[in-house]
């Protein structure tokens, strides 16, 4: 009788760890279950300080990538917004200029959220922040620093960021900062330390301490190594994808993925373009390149390739940059007429880089970002309305419900998780 018992419990035990069946649910009502239940996050968004003004804000329809109305149409829960500083001299005149950038953008992300939408959004700056915010309703907005150089060598700016809400910070972006060497030494094998500098070092203790996630999408593979040997906490590379099937600096090889698996950490695939599938991404951009001169001429605007942009002045960026995202728009809506245009890369090539780093890490190692409104964007995930095809692709891998929730933010809240109880640990100690 205890034996029947106990293969009835067992029985019971097993069907409640199963997901919801039913016979007669669709595909596509599977998708929409799932993705309507998960918590979605995308750990790299970009921002212009233009869109978080009185009358320019997310609230509104904008031709940004993401805003409030796309993230609520597309099921997209949290968006990291960044504080992006690029690389310049490494100076104090260099990091006085670049601390103003860095200010505004932290100034713009609490403006969103504490007087454009706080009945909308709100700033995480926990994970069981985020879990709050979602059961109330609302989505979720946090900080990352891409780039450290406007912190200068003041290392208490660490913990002002980290006051402003900043959760995870590289200390390099395209080009080598006084932090560490950037992955763009590559290019010429030129490095300034290689690796971390001895200020860099301290930085990751610093970061540790604080509770700070460190991001290493943009330093040199050898910094990576030295920070991983340096960091008593987990990792993060918050919006890259795997060298093994795109051969780009901004990628990780085999090598840096079984660290960043033994370091207990997460690599947020990133679906930009030319870092997933760089054959397909090089065939239509050079298709793409006059269709984006056409629609600037036509629109009376200066355009320039992504490989001018570190010539041109300050004025000339900034117009670039608020003219960028109505170019792309409308090139698009004329490519999508065009029979004869070579394939795009998409959602599939995206979810090959996913299935590559689980089969290489594991499941609880991977993540999802976007790299929006700073190069991202991909066919089928092209803006924030569309992040539902994400989890559509997932599903039909045969990825389970589980599966796919550590994918889109789940891990990424475990390892933020334990970054901050090493911080407590440091602290007490």
């Amino acid at each position: 009788m205890k034996k029947a018992l106990l293969f009835v419990c067992c029985i019971y035990l097993i069907s409640c760890n199963e997901e919801p069946k039913t016979s007669t649910e669709s595909f596509e009502d599977k998708v929409s279950r799932i993705h309507e239940k998960t918590i979605t996050i995308d750990t790299h968004c970009d921002i212009n300080v233009k869109n978080f003004t009185d009358s320019i804000k997310y609230t509104q329809k904008l031709d940004t990538q993401v805003d409030l109305p796309k993230m609520i149409e597309g099921g997209l829960d949290v968006v990291w917004l960044i504080v992006y500083t690029g690389q310049d001299s490494l100076n104090a005149d260099g990091y006085k200029k670049a601390s103003a950038n860095a200010m505004a953008k932290f100034e713009a992300i609490h403006r969103l959220c504490e007087s454009y939408a706080p009945d909308k959004i709100g700033l995480a700056l926990t994970s069981q922040d985020v879990r709050d915010l979602n059961k109330a309703g609302k989505k979720a907005a946090m900080i990352g620093v891409e780039n450290a150089y406007p912190i200068g060598e003041d290392l208490s700016l660490f913990e002002t960021y980290h006051k402003m809400g900043a959760r995870y910070i590289s200390l390099s972006h395209n080009g080598h900062s006084q932090f560490c060497d950037s992955n763009t030494g590559e290019k010429d094998s030129t490095w300034l330390y290689n690796g971390l500098s001895k200020i860099g070092e301290n930085a990751v203790k610093e970061m540790n301490r604080l509770g700070i996630m460190i991001d290493i999408s943009h330093p040199s593979k050898e910094s990576m190594k030295q920070m991983i040997t340096l960091s008593k906490a987990p990792i993060i590379a918050s919006h890259s994808s795997a060298r093994a099937l795109c051969d780009h600096s901004r990628n990780l090889d085999d090598e840096q993925l079984q660290l960043l698996k033994e370091n207990g950490g997460v690599v947020q695939t990133v679906a930009f373009s030319s870092y997933l599938n760089a054959k397909k991404h090089d065939a239509r951009a050079a298709h793409m390149k006059t269709i984006h001169q056409h629609v600037a001429d036509s629109l009376g605007l200066a355009w320039y390739e992504r490989s001018a942009f570190s010539s041109l002045s300050d004025v000339q960026k900034e117009v670039f940059m608020d003219n960028y995202p109505k170019v792309l728009k409308l090139a698009r809506e004329l490519v999508a007429k065009d029979t004869t245009a070579p394939p795009a890369v998409d959602v599939a090539d995206f979810v090959d880089h996913i299935d590559y780093m689980v089969e290489k890490m594991g499941i609880d190692h991977v993540g999802i970002s976007s790299d929006f409104d700073g190069g991202g964007g991909i066919e089928g995930w092209s803006d924030a309305s569309e992040t539902k095809n994400v989890t559509q692709e997932l599903v039909k891998r045969g990825y389970s419900e589980k599966e796919i929730a550590k994918l889109w933010g789940g891990n990424l809240l475990r390892v933020m998780d334990d970054v901050q109880a090493v911080a407590t640990d440091l602290q007490q100690s």
